[in-house]
C-alpha cells in the first residue's frame, strides 16, 4: 500500500499530465480539425451535455452502462436493421449459437415498427411446435410491451432457463385479433441439415448455415448416393425458411455443386474492400440436375447460394421471390465489452446482380397451395421482405442508371405434410420428367 506522501505525489502529477494532455487535443483540434471534423466535435460535446444533464437531473439515479449502452444501440438502430451492439452476454450468445447449439425459443428475429418481427422459427424447436410463423409479429413477453426495447433486449427476455415458459402475445396478418402463445424454452440445438431419399430423388433440406452446415450438407449427399444407387434422378435443395448464417458456409456450400467460377462478390464502402470467392474444381452431385427451392422467408446465405447456382445455370430456382437481405455483417469484436455487428459490404451474385431489398426471382413460380382454412385469407402466410424494414439499405440503380425496383418477400408458407407440399412435388415431378420449366418466370407455374 502507497503511504499518504507518496499518494499525494503521484495525484499532482496525474493531473498535469491530464491538464497537459486535455490541452493538446484542444490545439489539435483547432489547428487539424477539418469542417466535418469539427462538426462532429460539436455533436459530441452536446451528447456529452445531454449525458451529465441526464446523470444530475433524471428524477432517479440513471445507471450509466446502461445509458452508454442504450446510445451506441440507437446509433446503429438509425444505420439499418441488421447493425447492432453486443455487449458481452449477447456476444459470447452470438458465437454459441453459430456452433449450432443455445438456448432459447427457436425464431429468426428482427426489429420492425418497434415490435419483435418473426424472419422465420426454426424446424423442430419450441417456438415453431408452438405454432409461432413467418410474419408473425410479437408485440409482447409476459404481458409486458415491447415498444421501447432493442431488438437485442428483446431476444435476452425470450431467452431463459430450460423448461421455463414464456408467453408470447402475437400479431398475425389476417386474424383479427392479437392472441398469446405459451412457449417453454428448452436447449436448441441445430442440426442444420436434414435428408430423405424420395424414392428416386435426394431430398434435402439445409434449416440455417452454421459452422456444421458444409460437412452436414456433405454428408448427406454421400450418403443419398449409396442409399439410392444407379437410380437417382436429382437432387432437391429445400433452402425455404432458411433465414441464412454464417457467409463462410454459404460460399463453402455453393461450392459444394460448382466446379469453377465466382460463388459471390462483397463490396464494402471503398474499392480495396471489394472481395471474390471463387468455386474449387470438384462437384460433389457429379453434375446431376438440381432444383433449389426458396420462398419468402428465404433470406442472405440462403439467397447466395440460390444466386450462384442460378447465375451458373446449376440449378433451377422454384418457388416464390427471396426475402431480399443483401448485405454482409461483419463482426468486430471489442474485447471485453463485446462486439460491434456492422453491416460492411453489399453482395453480388456471380453475374453482378444486386438482391438487396429485390430478392431472388425463381424461374419457376409456384405458389404453395394454402389449405381451405387459410384460403379466404390467403395474406396471412405472406412474408414482408427487406423492402418493407424500416431503414434498409436502399438497392443501387442498375446498369442503364435507372431506379432500382424495390420487391422483396413472398409467401413463406409450407404444407406440412410432403403430399400436400406443391412446391416439393412440383419439384419431383421436374426431375422425374413429369413437369415442365416454365419459361415465363412471371407466370405461374401450373400447380397440377
Amino acid at each position: 500500500m502507497m503511504r499518504k506522501s507518496e499518494y499525494a505525489l503521484w495525484t499532482l502529477l496525474v493531473l498535469a499530465v491530464l491538464a497537459a494532455g486535455s490541452t493538446m487535443v484542444s490545439l489539435a483540434r483547432s489547428q487539424t480539425a477539418s469542417p466535418a471534423n469539427s462538426e462532429i466535435y460539436r455533436q459530441l460535446d452536446l451528447f456529452g451535455e445531454v449525458l451529465e444533464r441526464v446523470r444530475a437531473d433524471y428524477v432517479e439515479k440513471p445507471d450509466d452502462a446502461k445509458l452508454i449502452e442504450s446510445a451506441i444501440n440507437g446509433m446503429l438502430m438509425a444505420l439499418d436493421p441488421h447493425s447492432a451492439y453486443l455487449n458481452p452476454k449477447h456476444f459470447r450468445d452470438m458465437q454459441v449459437q453459430t456452433r449450432g447449439e443455445f438456448g432459447g425459443l427457436g425464431i429468426e428475429v428482427t426489429m420492425e415498427n418497434g415490435v419483435v418481427k418473426v424472419v422465420a422459427p426454426i424446424e423442430d424447436t419450441p417456438a415453431a411446435k408452438a405454432g409461432i410463423q413467418s410474419g408473425d409479429l410479437i408485440t409482447q413477453l409476459d404481458k409486458e410491451q415491447i415498444l421501447g426495447l432493442t431488438l437485442q433486449e428483446a431476444v435476452e427476455k425470450m431467452r431463459g432457463p430450460v423448461n421455463s415458459a414464456i408467453t408470447l402475445t402475437v400479431v398475425r396478418k389476417g386474424v383479427e385479433d392479437p392472441f398469446d402463445v405459451k412457449v417453454v424454452r428448452d436447449v436448441i440445438h441445430i442440426n442444420p441439415v436434414k435428408y430423405n431419399a424420395e424414392d428416386d430423388v435426394a431430398y434435402i433440406r439445409v434449416t440455417t448455415f452454421n459452422e456444421q452446415t458444409t460437412a452436414n450438407l456433405q454428408k448427406a449427399i454421400e450418403d443419398l448416393k449409396k442409399q439410392i444407387g444407379p437410380k437417382l434422378k436429382g437432387y432437391i435443395i429445400d433452402l425455404r425458411n432458411n433465414p441464412g448464417g454464417l457467409l463462410d458456409q454459404a460460399i463453402s456450400v455453393s461450392d459444394t455443386f460448382l466446379d469453377e467460377g465466382a460463388i459471390v462478390l462483397t463490396k464494402g464502402r471503398n474499392l480495396e474492400e471489394t472481395q471474390r470467392s471463387n468455386a474449387r474444381p470438384g462437384d460433389l452431385t457429379d453434375g446431376q440436375k438440381i432444383i433449389v427451392l426458396i420462398n419468402g422467408g428465404s433470406a442472405s446465405a440462403s439467397e447466395i447460394v440460390a444466386g450462384a447456382l442460378q447465375d451458373h445455370h446449376r440449378a433451377t430456382i422454384l418457388g416464390t421471390r427471396s426475402f431480399g437481405k443483401g448485405s454482409v455483417q461483419t463482426i468486430i469484436p471489442l474485447g471485453s465489452n463485446g462486439a460491434l455487428r456492422l453491416t460492411t459490404a453489399r453482395y453480388y451474385t456471380p453475374s453482378g446482380r444486386s438482391i438487396q431489398a429485390k430478392g431472388i426471382e425463381p424461374e419457376v413460380v409456384v405458389e404453395e397451395e394454402l389449405p381451405d382454412d387459410l384460403k379466404a385469407k390467403a395474406d396471412q402466410q405472406s412474408t414482408r421482405g427487406e423492402a418493407n424494414l424500416r431503414g434498409h439499405l436502399k438497392g443501387e440503380e442498375d446498369d442503364e442508371g435507372g431506379k432500382h425496383e424495390e420487391e422483396s418477400g413472398s409467401s413463406a408458407y409450407v404444407a406440412p405434410e410432403k403430399d400436400k407440399d406443391t412446391q416439393l412435388q412440383y419439384a419431383l415431378g421436374l426431375l422425374r420428367g413429369n413437369k415442365s420449366v416454365n419459361t415465363d418466370s412471371k407466370k405461374k407455374a401450373e400447380a397440377n
